[in-house]
């Protein structure tokens, strides 16, 4: 065993400096959660120069013919680690790079994937949101984590898109990709693969991080009751650690979520005015990473949509 260990500490050693004397960044380091599933689970922070952006858990699915990519990281390097961490399980094409949503730290690695004949896939409504918000991103991320960061980060709109449900076959593996109303965002897509049951959630679903409103509340409470019934052994979220236990582990994130919903009701039925928004769900700020980030735009947002129900 030690002997086993030593060699595949060589070789990881070996293909550190392959990759870096070719100028390329070195494999991002993956997990296998299940038979062919790998995963790289992002920092639970914001995006910032020192952790380059990656945040967002990113992952592939090799089948017997091809592989699907789900998500891309926050820079164009992290797509390339991530190209890099395929190539050195397999060398299948990547026949699909399937963003879960709109937000930077899951796909402005996918330009590392544009020289191959990938199909990038995503929700009806993410060309729309891309080319509303994506030049916004690209100077708003450039200022934020500089220039050399953002080398190479382009946006690139989905060839294929999800009205509701499909499914692509990777070679005996299939995976269903389903398009959600609005809820975290209005373009929510999720990917589960049948083989596993393994579900990617994108942002629908946070573990430790807190969720982030960037859609409706009141729809992305409805999609977690659907969520719940899905069949899935193993969860990877848009941000924080693999779940188990589904649907148990959603109960934080349904908990936070009514919690605003409550609070916020009760500030609009006794008059009070929007500024006192953020006030709402201070229980939970020692509940999550990044309360005093995200609580209060999402109380706001809250108030904004819930004003008039």
């Amino acid at each position: 065993m030690r002997r086993f260990c030593l060699s595949f500490a060589l070789l990881i050693v070996t293909l550190a400096r392959t990759f870096a004397e070719a100028g390329e960044p070195p494999p991002l380091p993956m997990e296998e959660i299940a038979p062919g599933v790998h995963v790289f689970i992002g920092a639970v922070s914001l995006m910032t120069a020192e952790n380059r952006g990656a945040i967002a858990n990113v992952g592939f699915i090799v089948g017997d013919d091809a592989v699907a990519v789900i998500d891309t990281g926050g820079s164009m390097r992290e797509g390339r680690s991530l190209l890099a961490a395929i190539r050195s399980v397999t060398s299948k094409p990547v026949r699909y790079v399937v963003s879960t949503h709109m937000h930077p730290d899951h796909i402005f690695g996918n330009a590392a994937f544009s020289k191959g004949d990938a199909t990038f896939v995503g929700h009806r409504k993410l060309s729309a949101a891309l080319a509303a918000r994506g030049p916004f991103y690209l100077q708003k991320f450039t200022e934020l984590l500089g220039s050399e960061i953002m080398e190479g980060v382009a946006i690139v709109p989905p060839t294929l898109v999800v009205s509701n449900e499909t499914t692509l076959d990777l070679g005996n593996r299939v995976i269903t990709l389903k398009a959600w109303p609005t809820a975290h965002t209005d373009n929510d897509l999720t990917v589960f693969d049948q083989s596993s049951g393994t579900l990617f959630s994108g942002d629908l679903v946070m573990a430790e991080h807190l969720p982030v409103l960037d859609g409706h509340l009141r729809g992305w409470l409805g999609a977690l009751d659907d969520l719940e019934k899905m069949k899935a052994r193993k969860v990877v979220p848009g941000h924080g650690p693999v779940l188990q236990n589904w649907p148990a582990g959603l109960g934080d994130q349904r908990r936070y979520l009514e919690r605003l919903a409550a609070d916020v009701r009760g500030l609009i039925r006794k008059g009070a005015p929007i500024s006192e928004a953020p006030t709402a769900a201070r229980s939970e700020q020692d509940r999550w990473s990044l309360f005093g980030e995200f609580n209060a735009r999402n109380a706001t947002a809250a108030y904004a949509e819930m004003e008039w129900e």
